[in-house]
């Protein structure tokens, strides 16, 4: 009796240590009865998207898509959510108040990726099979172009101010630069072999297209700029030009024209994914076959520097804040976090088998990791108070994962009962 006794405090003593040290964040915001959060997760071997409740933290459901869905992406002005099947060349509409397909797009054959329009009006879905980019009609849920590209497009990407689209083009080793407004090809730029993954920066002056096989990364000028230049030739140059009685002309001021290859950089091995700080100040390139980041600034297209964190690097992701840097370390099994601001990695915590794509709840507290190996996602939450990290929770979804949507909203009609739909 006297054991069991002692038993009791000492419990008690344990979890009063595990709240005090951090283990526990403050507490949630009290939602209203209407608010809803979901991550959707297309799982690609069983042809469905699993449905995760994030305020707790349960696959709620499970909708069946098409064939191989890869590609994901929630609309940022509608309670949508858009699916690529890529061996069923559809598009997939779920209804995110129902979670239920509302409506299924078809596309070309082996459509991929899908990015959508900031004011959520269009998206774009390359279709590596077909060579063409599809651009839809969101509101009328409809292709209304299938605009033809170069062979193997892999990602199609709209630019911040909604203007562009991008595609990459695997076997002809180019970018595509399409005009959204005359849903047309307006420049084919030569960038590097084997373009891939394509990042544009926020004031959509400038991509970024990693080319895996080469080990490099091509920056491509979107709009009319000028050549790196110190400020005395800047200076000179105009003082000659005046002098001489000529018009400063773009060209003759040193400036590059729209859609040109500024600069090839050399980073490491594989270069499969490209991240974009919220800032656009830099990106991050994990370098798959060289276990490491490189760092690259965008405002001097200069490689600062590369860091190893990890086995098998293949996808990362900023904080909205611009302090940390997430990365899935496909082959270690883990999710390495690096501290952007003191330039060292902070922490390395274990999740499932081949961690890939990766997300963050709309609040930033929470990591969200899709597992492709072991079929879950695993969670892992941030204590800023603490500034730490710990894995939170894993939630079995479906088999192999591949990308992860998180959709926040207030239900048009709120239940009743407040159950979840």
């Amino acid at each position: 009796m006297r054991r069991r006794g002692f038993l009791i405090p000492i419990q008690f003593v344990l979890l009063l240590v595990l709240m005090l040290t951090g283990c526990e964040t403050a507490p949630l915001p009290h939602y209203p009865p209407a608010y809803r959060e979901y991550a959707y997760v297309a799982n690609g071997k069983s042809n469905d998207v699993s449905v995760v409740d994030l305020l707790t933290f349960k696959n709620v459901r499970s909708i069946r898509v098409g064939e191989s869905p890869t590609g994901i992406a929630a609309n940022p002005k509608k309670n949508e959510i858009y699916v690529v099947n890529t061996d069923s060349g559809t598009l997939s509409v779920i209804d995110a108040e129902s979670n239920s397909v509302a409506a299924v797009i078809p596309l070309h054959k082996r459509p991929y990726f899908v990015d959508i329009a900031p004011d959520g009006a269009r998206a774009v879905v390359a279709n590596a099979g077909s060579a063409t980019v599809s651009v839809m009609d969101l509101e009328k849920r409809k292709e209304i172009s299938a605009i033809p590209v170069g062979r193997q497009p892999g990602e199609a990407r709209i630019s911040p101010d909604g203007k562009l689209a991008l595609a990459s083009n695997r076997e002809d080793g180019t970018l595509s630069v399409i005009d959204l407004e005359s849903l047309a090809v307006r420049s084919t730029v030569k960038v590097c072999q084997g373009p891939e993954a394509v990042v544009i920066l926020p004031d959509s002056s400038k991509a970024l297209v990693s080319c895996s096989s080469v080990n490099q990364v091509a920056v491509v000028a979107l709009r009319p700029m000028e050549k790196p230049a110190s400020e005395p030739t800047r200076k000179a140059r105009s003082a000659t030009s005046k002098a001489k009685n000529e018009p400063t002309t773009p060209q003759a001021a040193g400036f590059v024209a729209a859609d040109q290859l500024l600069a090839l950089l050399d980073v490491g091995r594989s270069p499969v994914h490209i991240a974009l700080k919220p800032d656009g100040g830099e990106v991050f390139v994990s370098n798959f076959e060289s276990d490491s980041v490189s760092e690259v600034v965008t405002g001097t297209n200069e490689v600062s520097s590369t860091h190893v964190l990890g086995d098998g690097p293949v996808r990362s992701l900023v904080s909205a804040d611009n302090s940390l840097l997430y990365v899935s370390n496909f082959n270690a099994n883990s999710i390495a976090i690096y501290n952007i601001d003191l330039g060292k990695l902070a922490q390395a915590i274990q999740v499932g088998s081949r961690p890939d794509a990766l997300a963050l709840t709309s609040n930033g507290h929470y990591l969200l990791v899709a597992d492709s190996g072991s079929g879950d996602m695993a969670v892992i939450r941030r204590d800023s108070r603490v500034n730490s990290h710990l894995l939170f929770t894993m939630i079995p979804v479906g088999l192999e994962p591949r990308q992860i949507a998180v959709k926040n909203f207030m239900l048009r009609k709120p239940p009743k009962d407040g159950n979840t739909p």
